[in-house]
């Protein structure tokens, strides 16, 4: 029976997740080294026990993420309002400092509003049996599907006094949910090291269940049509859909730059800043990378990632909602459609 990595925080046995630095350490103990990046013992990535056939996954074209304040229904609801008619469905994401409503009532709301729920499901806070309630839940409502992840640590000032669990990985959680019957997603970090062992990941993740992979920022599409090469060779050919920064000011580009294992390009980010405009250069700059990233070889469709304005909950949403409409806009012109509305 596999047994988890030595050393690692996080108890995983499948590694390494998305959050380890850009100098190999540990995003839990900056003074640790990841053990997948340590040269002096280094890790292959183990065997499943038990591989699971999936078939490929219809991706959601344009998948934004819902970004609200914890515990305020009635802001969900009007973010929601905003979303829910330009987006193919919306990412809930799992947040180590800002908790929320419980899985499935946030997908229940989501589906009122009339768009899929795409839900992030995290080994951080849940052990197995809640995580088996959960995704049983999920498969009642009925939802798109679920995103599979490690998540990341909860930083050292935050409810110190609360256990973090990880009895899963993010690789075990997407076996575990794809026999529920669900649409599994999962995370890949192009620009996190360890990078040679990013492809053979994914490809793992695939074996394990995953038909769909969310990709987290990348300095530029040729970034990822690269990775997604190595990770073809690997064996991973499941349908990717590719993370979009939106930004519009200084700290939403901050807070972005903020995470471990991700990569945002600095001219773009400078241009934003430095424009008359900045909150409409922001948009065009995310639409200009999203037609790009669109273009490349195994992108499905992308994830309008970001807390978008530094303004506020709304403002942010406005933001992203004006993006997935000018995108949803063009791509229906590029293909020959009359304009149309989604949802």
């Amino acid at each position: 029976m596999p047994v988890p990595a030595a050393g690692c925080p996080k108890r995983m046995i499948f590694g390494p997740c998305g959050g380890v630095r850009s100098d190999g350490s540990c995003e839990l103990d900056a003074a640790l080294t990841c053990p997948w990046c340590d040269d002096r013992d280094p890790l292959a990535v183990r065997p499943w026990p038990s591989p699971t056939a999936t078939g490929p996954a219809e991706a959601p074209a344009i998948l934004t993420d819902l970004s609200v304040p914890p515990y305020d229904l009635a802001a969900m609801r009007d973010i929601l309002e905003l979303l829910a008619p330009v987006s193919d469905a919306v990412l809930v994401g799992e947040h180590q400092n800002r908790p929320d409503f419980p899985p499935t009532m946030v997908a229940a709301e989501i589906l009122a509003a009339g768009t899929g729920p795409w839900i992030t499901l995290t080994c951080r806070d849940r052990n197995r049996v809640v995580l088996e309630q959960e995704l049983a839940g999920l498969a009642a409502l009925g939802i798109d599907g679920v995103l599979c992840v490690t998540g990341d640590g909860r930083g050292q000032d935050v409810r110190p006094e609360v256990t973090q669990v990880f009895d899963l990985d993010s690789t075990r959680l997407t076996h575990l949910a794809a026999t529920t019957g669900l649409t599994t997603a999962v995370a890949v970090a192009p620009a996190a090291p360890p990078a040679e062992l990013r492809p053979a990941a994914l490809a793992e993740k695939q074996r394990a269940g995953a038909s769909l992979a969310v990709a987290n920022h990348v300095g530029s599409p040729a970034a990822l049509s690269s990775f997604l090469d190595r990770a073809r060779a690997a064996g991973a050919d499941l349908p990717v859909i590719a993370a979009v920064a939106v930004y519009t000011d200084e700290r939403s580009a901050a807070v972005l730059a903020a995470f471990p294992g991700l990569a945002l390009d600095p001219d773009a980010v400078a241009a934003v800043l430095a424009a008359p405009d900045p909150r409409e250069a922001g948009i065009e700059a995310a639409v200009a990378e999203a037609e790009a990233l669109l273009a490349v070889p195994g992108v499905a469709g992308v994830n309008l990632s970001g807390l978008a304005s530094a303004d506020g909950w709304r403002a942010g949403a406005e933001v992203k909602a004006e993006v997935a409409a000018r995108v949803a806009e063009r791509t229906r012109r590029d293909a020959g459609l009359a304009p149309g509305r989604r949802g």
